[in-house]
C-alpha cells in the first residue's frame, strides 16, 4: 500500500506507545468511516471520523459526572452495522443534596454511519433505588486534517480553521483549504444543552427510578437535520438493509456443524461487504481502514479474484471502475504512462495541491498486469464477453504500456523505478522500502524486476491470447507467444538451481537479488513455474523456514534483514499466505492447502474471528496467541477475502462459465471440518449447490440442486 514503511515507522517513532490500531473500532459507510476507542469517544490521535479522506470530527468524549464512565463491554455487531458500548456511572456528585453511587446507571452508547453521517444514541438507565440528577456532557472539535496529517505527514502551511458557531442544540464547524474549498461539518442533538459552547455541551437529565432516556446526536458533512428517535430508527434500518444486501451478493460457504468456522466464514463476508462502496461504476472493495479506505488498484484486484468463484460482481466493478481511471499521460509526479492502472485515488486537500501523489497515483509496477488477468480470469468464469468487448482497448492499452514502458530497458521483463522522490521506492505489493534486497541485505539498483510480476504478465498475456480466442482477434497466438517468452526467462533468469527457488527480483544490472521470500507462492499462483520447480518451492514454503505456525512469513528466517516484527521482512500477511496456498493448489496439492488455512483459521480465532492486514511472525508456541502487529489496518479486504480464496483451493473448484462446466479436483477440508456447502452458485444461466462431505478418509462434492445448464466433472 502507498507509503506503507513510513506509516510503521511515524506510528512507532511519535514518542512512546502508540495505540494500537486492533485495540480501536472501526464503521464505514461508502466514503465515510469512523474510528474510536472502546469507549466510543474520539480523542484526535488514529481516530475520527472521516470524510473523503478529511477528518471532519476529531473530537468527541462522553463523561458523565465530570469522569468518563466505566466500560463495561464495547464491540461491532457481527454484521459491521453498529458499534455499541456498554459502560456505567462512577460515583456521582450530590447535586440538590441527592447523589448516586457507582454503578447504578446503565449507560448504552449505539452508534451506526449511513449517508455520510455518524447517527449515536445514547441510552440511560436508572437502576439505583432513588431517582437521579444525571449531569452528561460532550467535549467535541473538529480539525478537517487530512488523512495523511493524521498517519503523520507534517505541513508547513495550513488553512483556515474557523471558530465553531452554535444555535443552542448544534455546533457547526468549518475550515477554508488552502485548495480553495470551504470544508464543514456540524455536530447536532436531539435535546438542548443546559449549556453549550464551541467544544462542550452540558446536559442535566433527571432520571427517575427504574427509567430509562435517550440522546440521539448526528455528526456529518454540511448542515445537520434535527436527530431524533424516529430518525435513528430509519436510518438504522437503511444501513442494516444495505449491508444485508451486500453480504448476501453471490454464493455462500457454510459448514453445517462448524459454528466456529462459520463465525469466520461470516465474519470475512461482513468484512468483505464493510469496506466494499457501491460506485457508479459498480461495488469496489476499499482496501481497508482506518489508513487505507479509498480504491487502491491492487487490493481491489486481488480481493475481487479471492472472491472471483463466489461474487463475481466484485471484480466486474473493478475492472470497469479502474479502466475509467486508465492513465493517459507521462507523469513523473504521479508515475504514470499511457495505458498505466492506477495505484491508489485519494480526495484530501493535501493530494488536492500534490503536496503528496496519491490523488491520482499510478506508482504500482503489477496492478496493470494484475487487471488484464482479472479480465481473463472474470471473462471464464461469467461468460460475460459484453463487458470484455467494452474493455477491450483499456486491455490493449494496458498491453501496450506492458511492452512500451513496463519493460524499460528492453529485456522482455516488467521492472520499476519511481519516476520522482515523492513516490514509492519500491512498487511491488512489498513496498516499504526495505522489502527488497539483495542476499547481503543491500538495496538495488534499479529498475528492478521483481518476480511475481513476471507471473502476474505472464497471466496477463495468457489471458488476452484467451479473450482474443473467444471474441475473435487474430492475435491470440502473438500473445501466447509472449506468455511463454515471459515463463522461458523467468525460469532462466530467476530460477536458483543451489537453492531450489526463485530469486526474489533482478536489479538493474541483471543480477539477482537471491533473497529468499514469499513472492515465489505469487508465481506459483500464476501457473508459470514448470511442475518439479513447483514442487521444490512448495517443499521450501512448507519448512519451518516459512511457516510460522499462524501462516506464512513473507520471508524465510535467516535471510538477511529478517524480522519477524516488521512490516514486510518476516511477518505473516493473510492474503500472502492465501496467494501461495491457491498457487499450491494449481499444481494438484490440498493437504498442505487445508493445512495452511487451518493455521490461518487458528489466528482468526485470536483475533475475534476478523484478520488484521498483517501480524507478527513468531513460531507459534503451544497455548499461546500470535503477536499483533500494533498498527495492521483493521478490517482490510484482501485479509478478509483470503478464507474464500484459500477454500477454492482447498476444494479444488474451478468454474467456466464459457464451457458451462464446474470442475471438482480431489476436494479436501480443513481438520476438524466435515462438512461445507456451496449455496447458490451461479454459473451462466444455471445455478447449484455443492456439499462436501468427508467420507473414509476422502471428501466427496455431491451437487445437490440444479437451474439451467451446467455440467459438474469429479477429476482424480
Amino acid at each position: 500500500m502507498d507509503d506503507a514503511y513510513s506509516v510503521q515507522t511515524t506510528a512507532l517513532e511519535a514518542g512512546g506507545e502508540p495505540e494500537a490500531l486492533d485495540q480501536l473500532q472501526a464503521l464505514k459507510a461508502g466514503d465515510t468511516f469512523l474510528v474510536a476507542d472502546g469507549w466510543g469517544d474520539l480523542r484526535g490521535g488514529a481516530d475520527g471520523l472521516f470524510h473523503n479522506d478529511t477528518r471532519v470530527l476529531s473530537r468527541l468524549i462522553l463523561t458523565v459526572g465530570q469522569a468518563r464512565p466505566s466500560r463495561l463491554s464495547s464491540g461491532v455487531s457481527r454484521d459491521n452495522v453498529y458499534f455499541t458500548a456498554h459502560s456505567t456511572n462512577r460515583p456521582l456528585p450530590p447535586i440538590g443534596g441527592r447523589s448516586a453511587p457507582a454503578g447504578v446507571i446503565h449507560i448504552e452508547r449505539r452508534r451506526f454511519l449511513w449517508d455520510g453521517r455518524l447517527f449515536e444514541r445514547v441510552r440511560m438507565s436508572n437502576h439505583g433505588i432513588e431517582d437521579v440528577l444525571l449531569p452528561l456532557a460532550y467535549e467535541f472539535g473538529a480539525d478537517f486534517a487530512d488523512i495523511f496529517q493524521v498517519r503523520g505527514t507534517r505541513r508547513d502551511k495550513r488553512g483556515t480553521l474557523h471558530a465553531p458557531t452554535h444555535d443552542g442544540r448544534r455546533v457547526t464547524f468549518a475550515y477554508d483549504g488552502l485548495d480553495g474549498v470551504r470544508r464543514a461539518s456540524c455536530l447536532a442533538f436531539s435535546e438542548p444543552p443546559a449549556r453549550i459552547g464551541a467544544t462542550r455541551a452540558e446536559f442535566m437529565f433527571s432520571l427517575p427510578q427504574g427509567r430509562r432516556l435517550d440522546l440521539y446526536l448526528e455528526c456529518g458533512v454540511g448542515a445537520c437535520d434535527a436527530p431524533s428517535g424516529e430518525r435513528w430508527r430509519c436510518n438504522a434500518v437503511a444501513a442494516r438493509l444495505d449491508m444485508r444486501t451486500k453480504r448476501r451478493r453471490g454464493a455462500s460457504v457454510r459448514g453445517p456443524r462448524s459454528p466456529r468456522f462459520n463465525a469466520w466464514l461470516d465474519q470475512s463476508r461482513a468484512d468483505v461487504a464493510l469496506l466494499t462502496t457501491d460506485l457508479p461504476t459498480g461495488p469496489y472493495p476499499y482496501a481497508g481502514t482506518p489508513w487505507f479506505s479509498t480504491p487502491f488498484g491492487r487490493d481491489g484486484i486481488i480481493t475481487a479474484w479471492q472472491m472471483l468463484w463466489l461474487d463475481p460482481s466484485l471484480a466486474r466493478g473493478v475492472l470497469t471502475y479502474l479502466a475509467g481511471r486508465q492513465a493517459t499521460e507521462v507523469s513523473a509526479y504521479r508515475d504514470s504512462q499511457p495505458g498505466k492502472i492506477m495505484h491508489e485515488t485519494r480526495g484530501g486537500e493535501m493530494s488536492a495541491l500534490h503536496e503528496v501523489p496519491f490523488g491520482l497515483y499510478y506508482g504500482g509496477v503489477d496492478t496493470t498486469c494484475l487487471f488484464v488477468a482479472l479480465a481473463g480470469a472474470y471473462a471464464r468464469r461469467t461468460g460475460d464477453l459484453d463487458l470484455i468487448r467494452r474493455l477491450w482497448p483499456n486491455l490493449i492499452a494496458a498491453t501496450d504500456w506492458m511492452t512500451q514502458y513496463g519493460d524499460s530497458n528492453g529485456d522482455g521483463l516488467i521492472d520499476y523505478a519511481r519516476a520522482a522522490e515523492t513516490g514509492l521506492s519500491n512498487q511491488g505489493w512489498k513496498d516499504s522500502e526495505d522489502s527488497i534486497f539483495h542476499r547481503d541485505g543491500r538495496f538495488p539498483t534499479g529498475p528492478v524486476a521483481l518476480l511475481e510480476v513476471q507471473g502476474y504478465a505472464f497471466a496477463a498475456w495468457q489471458a488476452m491470447a484467451d479473450l482474443a480466442m473467444l471474441t475473435g482477434d487474430d492475435r491470440a497466438t502473438e500473445w501466447a507467444a509472449r506468455a511463454e517468452r515471459v515463463r522461458v526467462l523467468v525460469e532462466d533468469r530467476f530460477w536458483m538451481e543451489d537453492e531450489q527457488f526463485y530469486a526474489i527480483a533482478l536489479d538493474g544490472e541483471g543480477q539477482a537479488c537471491r533473497s529468499i521470500a514469499s513472492n515465489a507462492g505469487h508465481l506459483l499462483f500464476s501457473g508459470l513455474p514448470s511442475a518439479a520447480r513447483a514442487q521444490a518451492v512448495t517443499r521450501r514454503m512448507l519448512s519451518a523456514e516459512f511457516r510460522s505456525g499462524w501462516g506464512l512469513r513473507t520471508l524465510a528466517k535467516g535471510q538477511a534483514r529478517y524480522n519477524p516484527m516488521s512490516y514486510h521482512n518476516g511477518s505473516v500477511w493473510p492474503h500472502d499466505t492465501a496467494m501461495a496456498a491457491a498457487g499450491i493448489a494449481r499444481y494438484g496439492e490440498r493437504g498442505p492447502v487445508a493445512m495452511l488455512l487451518g493455521e490461518i483459521y487458528s489466528a482468526a480465532s485470536h483475533f475475534s474471528m476478523r484478520l488484521p492486514e498483517l501480524f507478527c511472525g513468531f513460531e507459534r508456541q503451544p497455548g499461546e496467541p500470535p503477536i499483533a502487529y500494533p498498527v495492521a489496518c483493521l478490517p482490510q479486504a484482501w485479509a478478509a477475502g483470503s478464507v474464500f480464496l484459500m477454500l477454492q483451493g482447498v476444494l479444488g473448484v474451478k468454474i467456466d462459465a464459457i464451457e458451462g462446466t464446474v470442475d471438482v479436483d480431489t476436494p479436501a477440508l480443513p481438520e476438524g471440518i466435515e462438512r461445507l456447502t456451496v449455496s447458490n452458485l451461479s454459473v451462466g444461466n444455471a445455478v447449484l449447490d455443492l456439499a462436501f462431505q468427508r467420507i473414509d478418509h476422502h471428501v466427496v462434492a455431491m451437487p445437490r440442486k440444479r437451474g439451467g445448464t451446467v455440467r459438474v466433472r469429479s477429476l482424480r
